[in-house]
């Protein structure tokens, strides 16, 4: 389990997340909204051991964040931030790859060549597996860097907009792999998604961040309200149940 108790960061004078907390337990998606500057991607670097706290605390498994090596963490949880970058010309093979390094430290094995064929597989790049990354379109790089995070494969996933450049098929590809991992594997995701209705649909538990504090937290049928995201947004908006779940309509006509 990951647990971010009463996270609290500032940058100069200025709090950017005051009394924050999350849990997120195998099996199940966490999906973080808000508007820009809320406090999401802040957030998910703390948990990530990427950047400091100023309050509170972050327990991997009961265990404090900062008991854990450097080689221990990367076996336990990992981190896709909002913006990847490479400055080194790579295939996509390679960099899928580099997720297998806090298992045989740069040795791959016969075993971690099969786990970076199914995540290349997964993320339909097998045949883009010798093309190098500056060479992708954003779409196809966003799924490249995506592959290399489910090749780690450690219990625990914290992904920071991991949707960006992607049209609405593989939105919803990453994310029903993303369930499909949850559900038979028992790995524990947050994500920070922009589209109210992804983290309807997908995830087990919305947070709502606002000016860096939480608003709402709850089941998707909770949070996922017009005077919530009323509250959070600063927008009215319709939420109809449809399928059985409950969907946002944000034009007012």
């Amino acid at each position: 389990m990951v647990e971010a108790r009463n996270i609290g960061k500032r940058y100069g004078g200025r709090w950017v997340l005051r009394e924050v907390g999350l849990t997120v337990a195998p099996g199940r998606i966490v999906a973080l909204i808000g508007p820009n500057g809320a406090g999401k991607s802040t957030l998910l670097a703390i948990i990530g051991r990427i950047v400091g706290r100023d309050a509170g605390d972050v327990l991997i498994d009961g265990r404090p964040l900062e008991r854990y090596s450097s080689g221990e963490l990367a076996l336990r949880l990992t981190y896709l931030r909002q913006a990847m970058d490479v400055r080194t010309r790579l295939s996509v093979r390679d960099l899928v790859s580099f997720g297998r390094f806090p298992h045989n430290r740069g040795r791959l094995t016969k075993r971690d060549r099969e786990i970076v064929d199914q995540a290349l597989e997964e993320l339909e790049l097998t045949s883009l597996a010798e093309a190098y990354v500056d060479e992708l379109s954003g779409g196809q790089r966003q799924r490249a860097f995506v592959a290399m995070i489910l090749a780690q494969d450690t219990p625990y996933l914290l992904l920071d907009e991991p949707l960006s450049n992607l049209d609405m098929r593989y939105q919803v590809h990453i994310l029903k792999i993303l369930r499909k991992r949850c559900r038979e594997e028992g790995k524990g995701i947050v994500i920070s998604l922009h589209d109210v209705n992804l983290a309807s649909i997908y995830a087990d538990e919305i947070v709502a961040l606002k000016d860096g504090r939480v608003v709402a937290s709850g089941a998707p049928c909770d949070v996922v309200s017009p005077a919530v995201l009323r509250d959070v947004f600063d927008i009215d908006v319709i939420v109809e149940p449809i399928a059985g779940q409950r969907i946002c309509i944000y034009a007012q006509w």
